[in-house]
């Protein structure tokens, strides 16, 4: 890519300006015009290396989400997927190497309506259902340096039934229509606004606030990272004894090759490991050097593991936790 699409994705994954003509203001500080920049966006858009411009919200703070899993008959998996990806609950859904070879995120607006979506994924399936809740975030950051720099700070949080925060309705009308991703258009504040029946000011004062809060844990340009180049990853999965997770999850969450890292719930007997890291990587050898390093930095040689490499990606997709339909855009 060239160098303006580069500093693009590279630079404006987090700082993302929130103000009333945001493109412009990338523009100005890339040396270029906002006409050219947009151009850029749609094109990457097309491309499928940027997924969309906006809000990626801090899991279990609005709605409810989980990780959910289940052993596919290999001869009926890709029947079985698009069922599962043809849940709008369903934002992720990934083939990895396991006996579990199913593997998809669950998001919903409350664990009724969450609890509703893995018994109908059940039911259409034929397949039980694994639940494995997030317990605690270690590293959840979801961005790409492409330069290899730097990596985001880490931000530890334990989940905690407090964390949730009810949104009034006009709060839930917004987060509808955010889910989406911003309109490629010099005033995206605006047209947000007109979908959620919001003045621009009113939009972009609320989408700092939820910034502030937390409730957004970052704003800006969503890539995908297979078409960036990163077309091996693992989920590298440990079963720790539970006073341990804490210090061993500080760990994983510190080292480069970590990009997520967090605890969730076991379920016994089907699933014993409760901490999680994902790698990825350019290779898949360069993703098993990685594990293999870490496991020997760290003295986890003798932790059982297990490492999940993706196969195939059925659907990925920023979370839509308000149940609204299909963008406005125009």
């Amino acid at each position: 890519m060239d160098s303006l699409d580069f500093r693009l994705i590279n630079e404006f994954q987090r700082d993302f300006p929130l103000e009333a003509q945001p493109f412009a203001e990338i523009a100005w500080r890339l040396c270029a015009d906002e006409e050219t920049v947009l151009a850029a966006l749609q094109r990457l858009q097309a491309g499928g290396v940027v997924s969309r411009v906006g809000a990626v919200f801090a899991p279990r703070r609005v709605g409810a989400s989980t990780l959910a899993a289940l052993a596919a008959p290999p001869e009926r998996l890709e029947e079985i997927a698009a069922r599962v990806s043809g849940r709008p609950e369903v934002n992720h859904n990934y083939e990895r190497e396991h006996r579990y070879n199913l593997w998809f995120v669950v998001t919903a607006r409350d664990e009724v309506h969450l609890a509703e979506a893995l018994t109908a994924i059940e039911h259409n399936t034929g397949c039980r259902v694994i639940s494995l809740p997030l317990e605690h975030e270690f590293y959840i950051d979801l961005g790409f340096d492409l330069a290899g720099v730097c990596k985001a700070p880490c931000s530890t949080r334990r989940i905690e039934p407090g964390d949730l925060r009810e949104l009034s309705a006009q709060e839930q009308k917004l987060m509808g229509a955010l889910q989406h991703g911003l309109d490629l258009a010099p005033r995206p504040f605006a047209r947000l606004g007109e979908q959620a029946d919001l003045d621009e000011a009113e939009v972009i004062s609320t989408l700092k606030r939820w910034r502030g809060e937390g409730i957004i844990k970052r704003f800006g340009v969503v890539v995908r990272h297979h078409e960036l180049g990163y077309t091996a990853n693992a989920m590298v999965v440990w079963d720790l004894p539970d006073d341990e997770v804490e210090r061993v999850g500080g760990l994983l969450a510190a080292a480069p090759e970590v990009t997520l890292c967090y605890r969730r719930r076991r379920h016994a007997p089907e699933w014993p490991y409760n901490l999680f890291c994902m790698i990825h990587g350019r290779a898949r050898g360069e993703v098993e050097a990685a594990a293999a390093s870490l496991r020997e930095r760290l003295g986890l040689s003798q932790v059982p593991h297990a490492v999940l490499f993706s196969r195939r990606r059925f659907k990925q997709r920023g979370a839509h936790y308000i149940p609204l339909a299909e963008p406005a855009h125009g």
